[in-house]
């Protein structure tokens, strides 16, 4: 067993985005993303192989989709975003830390009882 923490080892250096690999096994990965205000770059759109569940733990951002559609987050909002639902970080503060965890929404899962 090996006990860490979301928020130990944050980086002192705030110039970009960082990401930190928590796991990754059997069509998951889960990653600490620290954002820095930093949002995507202009005219840059996530489009991803894999589902994604992400969690904002502090801090605040909005989402953009290339639908329009704009999500505010605040800490402790989560959302699931399809595989291939083309969005960014439209805006985030200097404080957010993210979980985010990418997997395949097709594969079978249990029932979560």
């Amino acid at each position: 067993m090996k006990l860490e923490n979301l928020f130990a080892a944050l980086p002192a250096s705030q110039d970009r985005e960082h990401i930190l690999p928590v796991l990754e096994d059997s069509g998951i990965r889960i990653e600490r993303i620290i954002s820095n205000g930093h949002p995507s770059p202009p005219d840059f759109w996530y489009d991803q192989e894999s589902a994604e569940w992400v969690a904002l733990l502090c801090g605040s951002a909005t989402l953009k989709f290339a639908d329009d559609r704009e999500v505010a987050l605040k800490a402790g909002d989560w959302l699931l975003i399809e595989r291939h639902a083309r969005h960014r970080v439209e805006a985030v503060s200097q404080d957010a830390v993210w979980l985010a965890v990418y997997y395949d929404e097709t594969a079978p899962r249990g029932n979560g009882g």
